[in-house]
């Protein structure tokens, strides 16, 4: 199996991969129309990307692309509707980094609070600032806001509750029974918890439910001189709305992602949220300790490796949760040869469309039974003809 690595992965875990048969091309720079020269040139079974954005040309350059796997947990950065349409698996790497990104959130708020990276340039360039930042509020005692409690966002809360912090919550799968066992004040929506905190950090996945969901009316809600704090992905904030708090509120924010962040490894930032001085900007780095990218890089070849010996996609995140089968065929028959191929046909003859389809063989090997979901009306003639097959004991049919 061809494996295109399209970022750089451990030298651990590229032995690994080819101990396991890989043939691997190894390219860890390529983006944009390099990536897709290289997709076409290639042609791998399995690209492997971290930062890397996959496009649909990317895809539909890559004729032999079975699986793309993303060296991390979010994975906004591939185009997921045109991998499902042509039938390319899209897999991440999920929990991974939860520590690495969980770490940054706090290093982020004791920036804030004690403007450290302030201290430092002033300091840098001859500057003695005292007086000016003597004055931090400390966050003993203050009440810390999470948007998000999956593996990242609890992460957070073990580390701001060891620093005597109170924490308030929000996710659409937290309920008060949840919250209470993690030792959290639950909160019905985001702006209840922008209204309660005096710290708000967003760690739910990029989605189009999530989409801004730090609104005008969010931020409307923020306590006056309250922390924002952003390691998830930029589409989450509006960002004109934050600004607007900032000029009128006086809330400051820490953000290691944003809007229209460089493509690239390195070269110059023009954005103009860097030159605004009550925001810190980090260079999109929560998952990037040698941890976090050891455990995300092993993860990653797990899932390649798999895939390879037995065809299963662990992470998979593009398979359907619901199909559009509306009725489910259930046919006992002998565990021969070319059975399962006449009722595939009389399915075809229906216009029947399999939607999922599972064949359990009973002990001895002499017998099986094929679940069949179809997207098909419910003809009882057609059960009729499969039941009459030979080598069928049985067929029966109910509608879900």
């Amino acid at each position: 199996m061809k494996v295109l690595l399209a970022d750089a992965l451990s030298d651990s875990v590229v032995s690994a991969l080819k101990e396991a048969g890989c043939e691997l091309v190894n390219e860890p720079s390529l983006n944009g129309e390099a990536l897709t020269a290289a997709l076409r040139m290639h042609q791998p079974q399995v690209l492997v990307v971290r930062s890397t954005k996959v496009s649909a040309d990317d895809i539909e350059a890559a004729q032999e692309l079975e699986l793309i796997v993303r060296a991390g947990a979010g994975y906004d950065t591939i185009d997921v509707a045109t991998a499902s349409s042509v039938g390319v698996f899209v897999a991440n790497c999920p929990g991974k980094n939860a520590a690495a990104v969980a770490e940054l959130t706090v290093g982020l708020l004791l920036s804030l609070d004690r403007s450290i990276p302030d201290n430092v340039s002033d300091a840098r360039a001859g500057t003695w600032n005292k007086a000016v930042y003597a004055k931090a509020a400390g966050v003993k005692g203050r009440t810390f806001g999470v948007v998000g409690t999956g593996n990242i966002g609890r992460e957070v809360i073990k580390r701001v509750k060891a620093l005597d912090m109170d924490v308030v919550a929000w996710s659409r799968s937290l309920t008060p029974e949840k919250a209470a066992k993690m030792g959290v004040v639950y909160a019905e929506t985001p702006v209840e918890v922008a209204r309660t905190a005096d710290v708000v950090s967003f760690h739910c996945a990029a989605t189009p439910d999530t989409r801004q969901l730090a609104n005008a009316a969010f931020f409307e809600a923020l306590k006056p001189g309250a922390f924002f704090i952003n390691t998830t992905r930029g589409s989450v904030v509006d960002e004109d709305a934050m600004v607007a708090a900032i000029e009128a509120k006086g809330i400051r924010v820490a953000l290691d992602v944003f809007s229209n962040e460089p493509s690239g490894k390195s070269g110059t930032l023009d954005h103009p949220l860097a030159a605004n001085s009550s925001v810190y900007l980090t260079h999109h780095i929560g998952a990037s300790t040698q941890q976090a990218q050891e455990a995300i890089a092993e993860e990653a070849a797990r899932v390649i490796i798999t895939f390879a010996q037995d065809g299963e996609v662990p992470n998979c995140v593009n398979l359907a949760t619901q199909t559009p089968a509306t009725i489910q065929l259930t046919v006992r028959h002998k565990d021969k040869v070319g059975v399962l191929a006449k009722v595939l046909n009389e399915i075809s003859v229906a216009n029947w469309n399999v939607q999922e389809m599972e064949n359990v063989i009973f002990d001895h090997a002499q017998a099986a039974c094929a679940y069949i979901r179809v997207d098909g009306t419910n003809d009882a003639s057609v059960v009729d003809r499969i039941a009459a097959l030979e080598d069928v004991f049985a067929a029966t049919i109910i509608e879900l």
